[in-house]
Formats: structure tokens, sequence, C-alpha cells
């Protein structure tokens, strides 16, 4: 239905040929279907284009999501054949079956299917991505189905000795023995399994972790580490040599913490996808401890409206980035979205006009038409060394991945203040302090105040789940005690997430930022200057307009983005 599908979308106005041409473009490099080649460059919604399809060939659409599908209604189509035409049936009365289907056209997967159970086929036209998860509800993930069989595969039974056989740390090590046991068909399919299970649920970090009697995995999804499973304790060294041959890590030493970075490409619901993972392992007393970081592209949100920033907020920012010198400070703890902010803020500015050049350690994200250099602390290649070298590179925008120590400071700040952008990030609790943290590094009170001109404090909430979103009643009390005023507390409408099968039963799918945006006005640099506290800065940059992290994040509850545990767990009064 491709071509056709994308002609009769033009037609009707819904895209233009432009659009229709990225679409196409998509879809060659990805695979896939054009539909959700338009969705993934955002020109069409899914319930657009699901709407658009219903209207067109006159065929009801359907909301997996919302209906309960009979398990003896599921028996009549074999699980190989629903994957295969990304089908469902979803009812039957008589001698017809309802079947939900992305492509209502597809009438060789109608005879197919009629020939196959004697029924007659009523086409109802669903979203491919909820026709998936349907699929993978009713007849099992595809993940979940091959885990089970390499876990019977490598369960061995049990024995009257079950005590732990613990290595000591001077017996040689035979590594013959360890490559060939990580080499072994069981292994390398858990650590497959493993490695793109983690991407199909939307997990940022996978932990493998050893301990005295137990082994376990666990994935970071949306910020919230879940248990995922216990593979056998004696295929320890198996599973983490096998890790370390991925990521080029020295198998035999075992006693220093080691670095890499895993590439593999697989193929993920009919599309091939480059998978990139960032490995760190580290000697615990039990064994080697395993983290893995998924950077995946697809997850990288460079559009600045989507990121969670109020309007007036968002209006400051951009105001920032786009003056032709001075310092805009990203702070926020480790895994609170700075980079993504930063690589946002480069996207938005990143015109064939301007040389831009990058200090970051890693480099996590390759960005097309950006000069980016990873640190090697080793041989000298610092955040300081790198800033000196960029000076005479003829740059107009710096990016500095981390403002650590006086040296990196002092530069950045003289590169702010000779006519470049520098753009960094600080580890400080919120936007006021990080005034402080530049002055206890050394930096004398003048320089902060004219060389930093805004500086942004972040954090990331879950995202309340749009398929199981359910309003619920909350105390007028509870709400006034965590900043709601009394006015705003009894019209507030709050919500919640009951839990559903497409977010995994917690009632979250999805994160979006907070956002607390301190501009350095005149005002606030008087005030810098007279060597005011965090407090008296904090006070007068909300007297001038500024959003506080608990103030956005109450207005993310207000707008039914979020839960009051979410912002209350991330944000202080």
């Amino acid at each position: 239905m491709s071509h056709r599908l994308g002609d009769v979308l033009v037609k009707s106005g819904r895209i233009t040929t432009e659009q229709l041409q990225q679409g196409l473009a998509l879809q060659k490099e990805k695979g896939g279907r054009i539909g959700s080649a338009l969705v993934k460059i955002g020109v069409l919604s899914e319930k657009e284009l699901v709407e658009f399809l219903s209207q067109h060939f006159g065929v009801p659409a359907i909301d997996l999501g919302r209906v309960e599908v009979d398990e003896s209604v599921i028996k009549i189509i074999p699980a190989d054949v629903a994957r295969k035409y990304t089908i469902l049936p979803v009812a039957k009365v008589g001698a017809k079956i309802t079947l939900a289907m992305i492509d209502p056209t597809n009438v060789f997967a109608m005879d197919d299917i009629k020939f196959m159970t004697g029924y007659n086929v009523d086409p109802v036209v669903s979203s491919e991505s909820a026709l998936r998860g349907a699929i993978d509800k009713y007849y099992g993930s595809t993940h979940a189905i091959e885990l089970k069989k390499v876990m019977e595969d490598l369960t061995e039974p049990a024995t009257a000795d079950s005590s732990l056989e613990v290595l000591e740390e001077e017996e040689d090590l035979d590594l013959d023995t360890l490559e060939k046991e990580s080499e072994e068909a069981p292994v390398v399919r858990l650590v497959n399994i493993i490695l793109t299970d983690a991407i199909k649920r939307g997990a940022s970090d996978i932990h493998i972790e050893p301990y005295e009697k137990d082994y376990r995995v666990r994935y970071r999804i949306d910020g919230v580490l879940y248990e995922m499973m216990h593979p056998p304790l004696r295929l320890r060294e198996a599973i983490t040599s096998r890790c370390k041959i991925l990521a080029k890590l020295d198998i035999a030493e075992k006693r220093l913490p080691q670095d890499g970075r895993i590439k593999i490409k697989t193929r993920i619901q009919e599309r091939v996808k480059d998978l990139d993972y960032r490995v760190s392992v580290l000697p615990t007393i039990f064994g080697e401890k395993i983290v893995m970081r998924l950077l995946d592209k697809d997850n990288l949100m460079l559009d600045m409206t989507r990121l969670g920033f109020e309007t007036d907020s968002l209006r400051r920012f951009e105001q920032a980035i786009l003056k032709p010198y001075g310092m805009v400070l990203v702070t926020g703890p480790t895994g609170s979205g700075k980079t993504n902010t930063l690589y946002s803020a480069l996207q938005r500015i990143n015109t064939p006009e301007v040389n831009i050049i990058t200090a970051e350690d890693p480099v996590e994200f390759n960005l097309p038409g950006i000069n980016q250099v990873q640190m090697k602390e080793q041989i000298g290649l610092n955040f300081a060394a790198a800033l000196r070298s960029f000076l005479r590179q003829d740059p107009n925008i710096i990016l500095v991945g981390e403002v650590r120590d006086f040296e990196t400071a002092e530069v950045a700040i003289k590169a702010a203040m000779t006519g470049h952008l520098v753009l960094s990030t600080l580890h400080t609790n919120d936007a006021p302090s990080s005034i402080n943290r530049l002055m206890n590094m050394g930096i004398e009170p003048f320089l902060v105040a004219t060389s930093v001109h805004l500086i942004a404090a972040q954090r990331l909430v879950r995202r309340i789940c749009s398929s199981c979103k359910e309003p619920i009643e909350v105390p007028l009390a509870a709400l006034t005690d965590i900043g709601f005023s009394e006015r705003d507390a009894k019209s507030v409408k709050l919500f919640r997430g009951k839990g559903c099968d497409r977010c995994s039963n917690t009632g979250y799918k999805g994160r979006v930022g907070l956002y607390e945006v301190m501009e350095v006005g005149d005002e606030v640099r008087e005030l810098i200057l007279s060597g005011a506290s965090a407090v008296e800065l904090r006070n007068k940059a909300i007297e001038t307009g500024m959003i506080s992290l608990r103030a956005s994040g109450l207005q993310k509850i207000k707008d039914g983005v979020t839960t009051i545990e979410e912002v209350v767990r991330e944000t202080v009064a």
C-alpha cells in the first residue's frame, strides 16, 4: 500500500509531496510501512492516520486499548500468522470474524485467513503500535517466548550441594574456557535477548549484578529500576565474558573497572535498527557488575518545544542561546536529561553560518554539522586542554560537557567574555546555587556576573500513561501542602495511571522535564556582585519571573501530565 497510500494522502491534502518524499526516504532506510514512516517524521499522528484510513476505505476504526478480546476468538488465528500479517481477531459472530488490521486493503491476508479458518472476514483498522502491543498481550511477546526457551535450556537440575564456590583472587584464569563458555549458543542468545528486550521495553540502562547466591538483571525504565530476570549463577562468568567480548574489553582483567562500547545491528518489529550501548564493568566482591547505558537515537528528542519547558521559560532559554556570546548553564543530577537539553539547544542554533565544537566525556550521540571531541584523560586531553585548543579553531559556539574544576571554569568564562557562546553543565541542586558553586571554584564574582547569561535547572518526572489514565480525588489539605493555592486546589483535576499492558502496569509511560530557568538580568547581577546568598538570588529570580522546579511540577500536575508523587519525589517546596 506504500506508494498508493502516500499518493492518496497527498491528493487529500493531508501531507505535501515533499513530506511524502521524506517518508519514503525514511522507509527505504529503516524499512516498515509508509504510514509508520510518516508518523515517525511527525507529519501525521497515529490517530490521524487511522481516522484517514477508516474514512477513505469505509472501514470502521478500533481502539484496541479499550477492547478485551475473548480467548476463544484469539485461538482462531495462530500466533505466527497474526505476526506475519500484523492482524488480530477481535470478535466472532456466526461464520464471520472481525479482523483488526493496519492495512484494510490487504486482500492476500484476508484470503489467507478465510482459507485457513473457513470464516468470512470483516476488516477494521487500527494503529500499528496498538496492534503490535495487542498481539504481544494476547499471544505473548516474542522476546518473552524466546527468553523462556533460553532459560529452560540454561537451567540445570538442582543438586544437593547448592553452596557457592567463590574463586580466589589469585587463582589462575583459564581464558580459553571462559571464551568458549561465552560463545555457547544459550549464553549468546540470552545476552542478545537482554540487549534487544531493553530496547523494546524503552529501558535506558541494563544492570547485570552478581551476588553471593543470586544473579539478576534489572532495567531502568523511565528512571526507575525493575527486576527482569535471574539467570543461573553458574553462568555468571560466561555472561560477563560475552558482554566484555562484545564491548571489546579485556576478559582476563577482573580487578579493575573497564569501559567500552557495544554497537550491534538487529531487526526489531520488521525494522533494522542500529543499537549503541555504553558499557561499564565494575569489580564487586562476588564478581563483576555490568551496567550498559542504551544510546537510542530514536529516543533523542531534539525538539525543544516537546521537552517540557513552560512557554515563558522556553522563550527565555531560546533568547539566551541565540545571543552571540555569553555562558548558558544547565544543571541537575546525573540522569536528569541535561545532555538532551544541550543537544536540543545545539540543534536549534546549528546552521552552516556557525562553527560549533563540543568537548564531551563521553560523546553520546553523533550530531551532523557539529565537531564533537571525545575527552581522553589518560593522555592529558581534558576539558580545560580541549577548550584552549578550541579557541584556536575559530569557533562561534562551544559546548563543554561539564564544568568540574577551576581550570575548566576559568577558560570557559574567558571564552564567553571574548565573543563566544559557551554551553555547559554543572552538578547543583537548583539554578541560583550554580552562582555560588562557580565562586566556590575560585571564579571572581564580577566574572560570573558579566559572563553567565542564563542558568536552567532540570529534573525528569514520569508521564501518566495515556492508555490507562483516570481521574482521582485528593484532599484539599494535601494539595495546599505541596504548594497549590487554595483557589487552584479547589479547581485542579488530578489523574493517575491505573496500570495496563502498555505501561507494564506501572501507570507511567515516558518522561517529561521540569525546568527552572533563571535569567541573569541587571537586578540579579547586582546581587551577585554584592556577594548575595543562594536564597537571596532565588527570591530575586522568582520576583523577576523565574518559575521554580516545584512550580513547574505543579503546572504539569494541573495539565494532567504527571502525578503528585512524581513531583514531590523530584522537587522541594
